[in-house]
């Protein structure tokens, strides 16, 4: 199957990194190319690219989509370890971050990946394509982890009844496709639910960032991304559900905090600056023409952060 993916808010998000034509940048979600694509061909001959993903199949379809930039260099890793990846290439400081952190639509329509709900699959949803898959967790984990999982990552209200459900199920017989997983949520949540979005897709949603460990890579990726950054180098989020979202706007409000004196104190002792400034105080959404073009794009989020003079300590 041809790994393909739309890129999401692509005028926006390489607009948003105010590119050099001789900076250094970074996609730490390369995925097809898109946007890696569109980066490299701003650069000249003193400018470089790196892409990342943690998807083999992934890292085969950017390598080949950038095979004619000999600015750009495609590497197999999990942005979470972008501070590594960087030191191993000589690099200190770059210019500009950019993170997708949306599934691919070749991940998704790729039945033997297991991400999707609308399907019969192997139930995996394993990015790397490598460690624990969605199987495991289903069949392993407790009731009381799963409906810890489904509750904080999936935001999902009836989240006790369906991992009740899903241990009920797999003392019969394992939980191993993604229909099979599909059946059980459907009957676990009320009719008068089933009305509303489609009731798998917050199950769906948490299982997939508990396999893939998606809230510990984005809080190290966030962390290692922005203090690579060099003076008034920027960094891009482009998130697709309110998890990921709130942790990144939080992140960036921090990072662009400065005194931490209390309220009352008539002046500032501590001396801390900002160690960043947002680009634009509101997150950019897609447009309605990209919306209709794309209508995985509905959700996504765009966050731009700029590193200030200040050295990050």
């Amino acid at each position: 199957m041809v790994f393909s993916h739309i890129p999401v808010m692509l005028e926006e998000a390489v607009g948003g990194l105010d590119i050099k034509p001789d900076g250094v940048y970074v996609d730490c979600t390369a995925g097809g190319g898109g946007h890696s694509r569109a980066i490299a061909e701003k650069l000249n001959s003193l400018g470089r690219l790196v892409a990342l993903d943690r998807d083999p199949e992934a890292v085969s379809a950017c390598s080949e989509r950038l095979s004619g930039f000999k600015n750009a260099q495609v590497i197999h890793s999990n942005y979470s370890d972008l501070r590594a990846v960087l030191d191993t290439l000589g690099i200190d400081f770059v210019d500009g971050v950019l993170m997708d952190l949306g599934v691919s639509s070749h991940q998704l329509d790729d039945r033997e990946r297991g991400f999707s709900y609308h399907s019969d699959s192997p139930l995996d949803m394993r990015m790397s394509m490598t460690g624990v898959s969605a199987s495991d967790v289903v069949n392993n984990f407790s009731e009381k982890q799963l409906a810890d999982i489904i509750f904080r990552y999936g935001d999902e209200k009836f989240s006790r009844q369906i991992a009740r459900s899903i241990v009920r199920h797999r003392e019969e017989m394992p939980i191993t496709t993604t229909s099979q997983l599909a059946d059980i949520v459907r009957e676990s949540i009320p009719q008068r639910a089933r009305r509303e979005k489609n009731p798998c897709r917050k199950t769906f949603q948490a299982i997939r960032i508990e396999v893939n460990g998606e809230t510990e890579h984005l809080k190290k990726g966030l962390s290692e991304a922005f203090s690579s950054l060099r003076p008034h180098g920027r960094l891009a989020v482009i998130t697709f559900h309110s998890l990921e979202d709130r942790l990144v706007k939080q992140q960036f409000a921090q990072w662009c905090r400065g005194c931490t004196c209390p309220p009352d104190f008539p002046q500032c002792v501590c001396g801390k600056k900002p160690l960043g400034t947002l680009v634009s105080g509101k997150p950019l959404v897609p447009s309605q023409r990209e919306v209709e073009k794309n209508t995985r794009s509905r959700s996504a989020k765009l966050r731009i952060i700029e590193r200030s003079e200040v050295e990050i300590v």
